[in-house]
């Protein structure tokens, strides 16, 4: 999809801002409008539009054209037989995009139990932030269809030969959806953590030894028993420097044994 590409990923309606309502001629001359107030949804916009999907669902007891009593008929096995058939149900079969900004979205509609294919132009109104932070995006559309084809077929006629409700119904869609914004995984936030971290300035050394996976442990004492090498041979003591070695003196002898020697009488 390359028009639009912002509309890509998964969408939820938001019902507080949307509104999917009817109109029809009563009594031939006036237009009553009306609306269900409890819908929900979603679509799914892939990049090829052809694998996108949507889905509408509609609680057909939330209908509401302002009158009670007139609701009160609808609600009857007359019109919706809410306690029958609670849901209207929509679910799309090929959303194509006709024009810029501008789709049909093809499906199957059920009421009643009775279930028929349709069309529905929506035009792109918008894709936009909140002040919350919600990217938000605006459809706009309408279909006009014979509520005959489902199954409602209630009606009186009138003097002038016309009938009370017409069996023309104009389909009314004003969709607010929200953007669902998937969160990173903990394995890419741990990602994106070390990447930000290098970015920060944090420069790697390839030469640089991996560091200790723990402190330094102070060293243990050796078992007993191990072998060690002999150690080193310890060198003398250094002598002053410039102090001759002292000469060996010959024992002393008694002075008259020396005498004895000189005049041979030894």
């Amino acid at each position: 999809m390359t028009e639009t590409p912002g509309l890509t990923g998964h969408w939820d309606i938001d019902p507080s801002h949307s509104r999917l309502g009817f109109s029809t001629r009563h009594a031939m001359v006036s237009r009553v409008r009306g609306a269900f107030n409890a819908v929900s949804g979603s679509a799914d916009i892939a990049e090829d539009l052809a694998d996108s999907t949507a889905e509408i669902i509609i609680q057909t007891a939330s209908v509401d054209t302002r009158t009670e009593s007139r609701d009160e008929h609808l609600r009857s096995a007359d019109f919706f037989d809410v306690e029958t058939y609670p849901e209207i149900r929509f679910v799309s079969s090929a959303i194509d995009e006709v024009d810029e900004g501008s789709f049909i979205v093809t499906g199957e509609l059920t009421i009643r139990d009775m279930t028929k294919t349709m069309s529905i132009p929506l035009e792109l109104i918008g894709v936009d932030s909140d002040p919350d932070g919600n990217v938000r995006a605006g459809l706009e559309g309408s279909r006009r269809i014979d509520r005959k084809d489902w199954g409602v077929t209630w009606n009186t006629k009138l003097d002038s030969g016309g009938v009370l409700v017409s069996d023309k119904i104009t389909l009314e869609f004003e969709l607010s959806l929200i953007k669902n914004l998937a969160e990173a995984s903990p394995a890419d936030s741990s990602e994106t953590a070390d990447s930000s971290e290098t970015a920060d300035g944090d420069e790697t050394d390839e030469t640089a030894p991996p560091a200790p996976d723990t402190p330094e442990a102070a060293p243990t004492a050796e078992p007993a028993g191990k072998e060690f090498p002999p150690p080193p041979p310890v060198k003398p003591a250094d002598k002053p420097a410039g102090k001759a070695p002292e000469a060996k003196q010959p024992d002393a002898q008694p002075s008259g044994n020396g005498l004895g020697k000189l005049f041979g009488l030894r």
